[in-house]
């Protein structure tokens, strides 16, 4: 029998894949509060990039959501939600899943959207750390192309009867608020066929819709009732890389040039989405964002690298010269830019999203020390102090005990390193279209969002856990 928590659910189920990693753990809490009508099915195969704990406060979200508990109380519902007293609290449970699992694993994306009727897939999952993807590719190519393309032809087959023909339960009720599909609301009584036209004559609905139309560009209500949509998340890096002039700047137009095997499975899966869009006829979207940082970043990644290797008196890597330049994106502005895309974005289309924050290496490095020698100076810092001490220290910390005596900030740390093979050497988006188009601004500037991810750092470091290099 099929219950709440499969496809009679008045909840549109959303499948997210990644979620355990950087941006995904950081998007799911921000897209269940803000939609409470929405269940998101996380499916990750948390390597080591992935982390359930990054998921922790989700627990929070679902116990705290006001317009379901609203249900129990005395406040004024809805119609659509009369008769659903007795099961807010089935459905805040439901409002999230995750599921453990490979997305190249055709057969369990096929129970997914089965068990739970996905209507939207947005896809984070993938394979995203250069320096690995040197070392080995073939995992990059598996992950990142065979994994979006199993994603998308599962998408299409449930979604769509043909070429350009999605099923007839996506095709009705997506025009006003007045028109409606049972889909969305499975709890009321299904019209007939001869009540459905009277409503629709009613209420001048069309009968028949145009392919693409969906209620994005209406503004309704039932905001459920969409054509299903596969929004994709890629990088910036599928362009290749720029030349110093701060004129030059990656547009949607910018032809594709990927220079790594990361960027390169990126490059391939994103030519695999837009041919799913121009042979099918699929609702698809791709965002590229520029580099990302904030909370729940992986500890391999420059920033959090930074952070770890300057608390405990390490050597701070930087590659080459450090001048390589990155166009930096506080990672809850890319999410906020994703919501837009995914609900207003124009299907087949390409959005950037950038922070308009270029940075060297060296410039990043310098602030987050300066931030740190504020924050925690070396003189007090306890983990430092204990280098003098009986306490063990690790292959990278021999040798460091009379220099910490005399480190006056964190900048003495850092040292040079041989360059990465095919490094590029500058990335910059123009994020014009997204900011005129759909109405997307980053909240956060560098300075801000910085100082706010070094101190969740510094509590994840310090008091949480300890630090490891």
């Amino acid at each position: 029998m099929e219950t709440l928590t499969t496809k009679h659910s008045p909840l549109k189920t959303i499948l997210v894949t990644g979620c355990a990693g950087f941006i995904g753990s950081n998007f799911v809490p921000y897209f269940l509060e803000k939609y409470p009508n929405y269940r998101i099915v996380n499916l990750d195969l948390l390597t080591y990039a992935g982390n359930l704990d990054n998921l922790k406060e989700v627990e929070d979200i679902l116990n705290n959501n006001s317009t379901l508990l609203a249900l129990n109380a005395d406040t004024p519902v809805s119609k659509e939600q009369e008769g659903c007293n007795t099961q807010h609290s089935t459905l805040q449970n439901d409002r999230y899943h995750f599921v453990k699992g490979n997305i190249c694993n055709r057969e369990l994306v096929e129970f997914i959207f089965n068990e739970y009727d996905v209507q939207a897939v947005i896809h984070f999952a993938a394979e995203s750390h250069v320096d690995n993807s040197i070392k080995n590719p073939g995992v990059f190519v598996e992950t990142n192309v065979n994994g979006t393309f199993t994603l998308l032809d599962v998408a299409y087959k449930y979604w769509m009867e043909k070429p350009f023909k999605y099923r007839e339960r996506y095709m009705e009720g997506v025009f006003s608020d007045e028109c409606f599909t049972p889909r969305a609301f499975p709890n009321r009584a299904v019209m007939s066929e001869k009540e459905q036209e009277q409503e629709q004559e009613k209420n001048n609905c069309p009968t028949e819709m145009p392919l693409g139309a969906t209620l994005n560009t209406h503004h309704s209500k039932l905001d459920e009732i969409t054509l299903p949509r596969f929004h994709h998340i890629s990088t910036d890096e599928v362009y290749g890389t720029l030349s110093d002039d701060p004129d030059d700047l990656f547009t949607e137009e910018t032809p594709y040039a990927p220079n790594s095997p990361y960027s390169a499975s990126k490059a391939s899966s994103d030519m695999i989405v837009r041919s799913y869009v121009e042979t099918y006829g699929m609702d698809c979207v791709i965002t590229n964002c520029s580099n990302n940082y904030g909370p729940k970043q992986h500890d391999e990644k420059l920033i959090p690298t930074i952070i770890r290797k300057a608390l405990v008196g390490e050597s701070i890597p930087i590659y080459g010269d450090g001048k390589n330049i990155r166009d930096w994106l506080y990672v809850l502005d890319h999410c906020k830019g994703i919501d837009l895309a995914y609900h207003t974005g124009k299907k087949g289309e390409v959005y950037n999203i950038g922070g308009r924050n270029e940075r060297t290496n060296l410039q990043i490095v310098d602030r987050i020390c300066e931030i740190l020698d504020e924050k925690i100076p070396p003189q007090t810092n306890s983990k430092l102090l204990a280098l003098n001490g009986d306490t063990p220290v690790s292959k990278e910390q021999e040798g460091c005990n009379t220099k910490h005596l005399t480190l006056k900030s964190y900048k003495d740390l850092v040292t040079f390193v041989d360059d990465r093979a095919g490094h590029d050497r500058r990335y910059a988006i123009d994020a014009t279209k997204i900011e005129n188009e759909l109405g997307w601004k980053a909240d956060e500037d560098f300075d801000s969002g910085i100082v706010k991810t070094v101190e969740w750092y510094l509590e994840k470091y310090l008091t949480k856990h300890h630090v490891s290099s």
